[in-house]
């Protein structure tokens, strides 16, 4: 096996990659529950990408033909029912992933110097995997499918000068019609995904440029032994491998709940209405996009006019990428800041998922009005973030893991 391992490395830097991301990348020993999430996510992404191979064999990206092939696969492909509530399901695991991985970015400043460009990548990634789900979205070509991209694409319409021809040229027709369908398969089976994998590798290449941010949010790199060896740290293989197969084993308790037992989610995850085959003549009673969506669909819904509607839902993920200039506190975790910046980030997660709920209810004034002054909240943090952060009063922070 030497010899094999010897002979491959005299021509591919095999045992050079192993050391230097796994064996060899010396990961701080203070990591929490919180880490499991960056590794989670490379599963799904394995999940999507095998189980969507699966599909593309049985599936027909044809406006006559498209909702009949999830038909067969659901009911005469064997166990294709599984792969295709494997890879809905994925979809859902995914974004409940990469929230709660940004997340704890968010509340131990991952996103701080030097890990800029680690949160830009994964902001990036985070952008493609949006429109990733929805063209997958619109594939099975049910009611929800159709008139989902019916309104989310007509949003483009509202841009000033371009809107009507850009609208024309992604639905590559005067209407969501066979075009359309081809183009977004194309673009979900083969662009998106080739995109992601490089945003992926990216993401994972900068952060082992840089190493792995902590609970403390202590450079573990200040202090090394005579080995040049961080004191507070330990190699990721095999100490945090064996420790993700735990995370994984939790995991896929949970995702194996939900592909079995409750594949539709009462309908929060598969619509009732995407069981019944597309009609342009027959509208829904109530469109609203996938959950993962839905607190930025609930900004577009909140604001009267349509094209500061759309400015506003955009907004509100472009301010994302801004976060390591928004945030000028010095220091990073949670564990050492002011309770201003721990209210103010709790008060922006419960108007994320408030928004999301918003979106999911049939309009009323009410709801119009809890719309507005949830998205007024979700915008609040950013500014509170900026003003306060420069001369936030933080805890002393130690000059090792604690």
């Amino acid at each position: 096996m030497s010899k094999v391992i010897g002979w491959i490395d005299d021509r591919f830097p095999l045992m050079k990659m192993w050391n230097e991301h796994l064996a060899e990348y010396y990961a701080p020993k203070n990591f929490n529950f919180w880490y499991f999430f960056g590794s989670l996510a490379l599963l799904v992404l394995v999940i999507q990408i095998v189980s969507g191979i699966f599909l593309v064999m049985h599936y027909k990206p044809d406006g006559e033909l498209a909702f009949a092939s999830v038909e067969y696969i659901m009911r005469d492909v064997p166990y294709g029912w599984l792969i295709r509530y494997m890879h809905s399901t994925g979809a859902t695991a995914f974004f409940v992933v990469v929230y709660l991985h940004m997340l704890r970015a968010l509340m131990y400043g991952s996103y701080k110097k030097p890990r800029e460009l680690i949160w830009l990548f994964g902001m990036f990634i985070y952008l493609v995997l949006m429109a990733e789900a929805f063209m997958g979205y619109l594939l099975p070509w049910g009611q929800m499918s159709y008139w989902g991209a019916q309104v989310i694409i007509s949003l483009f319409g509202a841009i000033p000068v371009i809107g009507d021809d850009l609208t024309l040229w992604i639905r590559g027709d005067y209407v969501i019609s066979d075009a359309t369908l081809n183009r977004f398969f194309s673009l979900h089976v083969i662009a998106l995904p080739l995109v992601l994998l490089f945003l992926v590798v990216a993401h994972i290449l900068a952060l082992h440029e840089v190493g792995s941010n902590n609970p403390d949010g202590v450079e573990i790199k200040k202090n090394k032994d005579e080995n040049g060896i961080p004191l507070d740290g330990i190699p990721f293989h095999p100490y945090y491998t064996v420790k993700d197969i735990v995370g994984v084993v939790v995991f896929l308790f949970f995702f194996a709940t939900v592909l079995f037992f409750f594949p539709d989610g009462g309908g929060y995850l598969l619509e009732h209405a995407n069981f019944v085959a597309s009609d342009p003549l027959k509208t829904p009673e109530h469109i609203a996009p996938v959950w993962y969506f839905t607190p930025f669909y609930a900004i577009l819904r909140a604001v009267p006019d349509k094209l500061l509607g759309v400015g506003a839902m955009g907004a509100a993920i472009v301010l994302l990428f801004f976060m390591p200039w928004i945030d000028r506190c010095k220091v990073r975790s949670i564990r050492y800041r002011s309770n201003i910046y721990k209210i103010n980030l709790a008060m922006f997660v419960v108007s994320f998922v408030v928004l999301g709920w918003l979106a999911m209810q049939h309009v009323t004034a009410t709801i119009t009005l809890l719309s507005q002054v949830f998205s007024l909240l979700y915008f609040a943090f950013f500014v509170i973030l900026f003003i306060t952060s420069k001369n936030e009063k933080t805890k002393p922070v130690p000059d090792r893991v604690t």
